[in-house]
């Protein structure tokens, strides 16, 4: 195997918009510089030939299809032997990083960097960091590990009555139970150089970074505490690569034992985002006096990349009247400042979407996605566009026949939340039509997809 890592500075020097909330919030400073970060890996394939993959994370809400294919453009007019299919970009979902689509919000105002501005920004600068870690590649390993920390937690409460809310009330009469699993593993990957000294590390773990969303100022949330921590105790050399695992049911949020957590957090001094470092240094610590001992140099290589398609979820007549309905509200509405008028518009946008599907659906309408999966010895790792609800995520870890199992949402493209059929019949933010372009039928299409790509890079070996 060769390993080449780069990184670089992905914080705008304007204000700019920041993304991940439905009301316009124009960036105030930093309070902590967001990155991306570059990883490539080349080697050979069972057959011999050659390959390799660049992944990319990157402190942003998601990754458009475009922004992605901007940063491969630039990509391939410096590497022209390079298969920039085999680049993918992948979000951490940091709720305080720019906006990079334009029209969700308002138009930016005189002096903010727009939307387009910034996408301009980053794809210089990340093409750059893809092309610097495809030229320092040297020979080294990879190893694997796995671990334990809790971060991420369900977000979505139910209630008697059958129904569901993000993040909802649990100290009331009516709450009946939180309705999903929790997934509190942490799947890592250590690169080595050519003389054994670590290189990188990929963290692979079921939670957006999202403690404080709703700052005015750009932020890459609780991976920053996780990087400024693991170079305090491993280098500050050492590059740390995040991806955020399906996790479209879950946060960083507590609905229950809020309190008590926060009084440990005050009893030993730390805010919350210093505690989810620490408890994923903790992992890592417990883990890599194991790692040198199961480095790969000459593990298969190899990269898929295909479309597929998707069912989309059909808009109904019901709740396309609804949309009709909520538009002529809100266009009757007189915002009472600022914030309620970006709300007003956002949620117009939203309600506009919905009927633009649903003018245009037909009963077999499709969306193509496109999926990674690579293998890279005895691991391998798969991507996904959407905020994807957990189950799904571990009905592919259940049935991969790969040693161990990173799964990447956010990935190549923002395709919205994609939610179980449970959470569907419960209703709530992530999973009403509004929110979803795919629904669970489409999302165990998916998972079928997924598992037998992964599974057929093991037939016969």
């Amino acid at each position: 195997m060769k390993i080449g890592w780069a990184h670089c500075d992905i914080t705008p020097d304007r204000p700019t918009c920041l993304s991940g909330q439905f009301y316009v919030r124009v960036s105030q400073g930093v309070n902590d510089p967001i990155t991306a970060t570059a990883l490539a890996i080349e080697g050979t394939a069972h057959d011999g030939s050659p390959d390799c993959a660049i992944i990319v994370s990157c402190d942003l809400v998601g990754v458009p299809a475009h922004l992605q294919q901007s940063v491969r453009d630039a990509v391939q007019a410096r590497l022209p032997g390079v298969d920039v299919r085999k680049v993918f970009l992948h979000a951490t979902h940091t709720h305080d990083a720019p906006e990079m689509t334009e029209g969700f919000y308002p138009p930016a105002p005189p002096g903010v960097m727009t939307s387009s501005e910034y996408a301009d920004f980053f794809a210089s600068r990340v093409a750059d960091a893809v092309v610097r870690a495809w030229e320092g590649r040297r020979l080294g390993g990879i190893s694997r590990a796995y671990g334990h920390a809790v971060v991420g937690h369900n977000r979505r409460a139910v209630y008697l009555d059958g129904s569901a809310r993000m993040y909802g009330e649990t100290a009331v009469g009516g709450f009946s139970h939180i309705e999903g699993y929790e997934d509190h593993g942490i799947d890592m990957l250590f690169t080595w150089g050519p003389h054994g000294a670590l290189t990188g590390t990929v963290l692979n773990l079921a939670c957006p970074s999202q403690v404080a969303e709703h700052l005015r100022q750009i932020s890459a949330d609780f991976w920053h505490e996780v990087r400024v921590e693991l170079r305090r105790r491993y280098g500050e050399a050492l590059f740390v690569l995040p991806q955020c695992a399906p996790a479209g049911d879950q946060s960083p949020h507590f609905l229950l034992y809020g309190r008590e957590e926060a009084e440990m957090r005050e009893r030993r001094g730390v805010s919350e985002r210093q505690e989810i470092a620490r408890r994923i240094a903790r992992a890592v610590d417990d883990l890599f006096e194991l790692a040198p001992d199961s480095v790969e140099e000459d593990g298969p290589v190899c990269h898929v990349v295909k479309t597929v398609d998707l069912r989309v979820r059909l808009v109904t007549d019901d709740e396309a009247a609804t949309a009709r309905a909520e538009i002529e509200r809100l266009e009757a509405e007189e915002p009472a400042d600022d914030r309620a008028a970006s709300m007003n518009w956002v949620q117009r946008v939203r309600h506009r979407r919905v009927l633009e599907r649903y003018e245009e659906q037909q009963p077999t309408s499709s969306l193509p996605v496109e999926l990674h999966v690579v293998r890279l010895g005895d691991a391998v790792m798969a991507t996904n566009p959407f905020e994807l609800f957990l189950d799904f995520g571990l009905r592919i870890k259940a049935r991969s026949r790969a040693a161990q199992t990173m799964l990447v949402q956010l990935a190549c493209d923002t395709c919205g939340y994609l939610p179980t059929d449970r959470a569907v019949r419960a209703r709530s933010y992530g999973a009403e039509v509004a929110s979803n372009n795919v629904g669970p039928e489409g999302g165990q299409v998916l998972v079928e997809e997924t598992v037998r790509t992964i599974n057929a890079l093991w037939q016969g070996r």
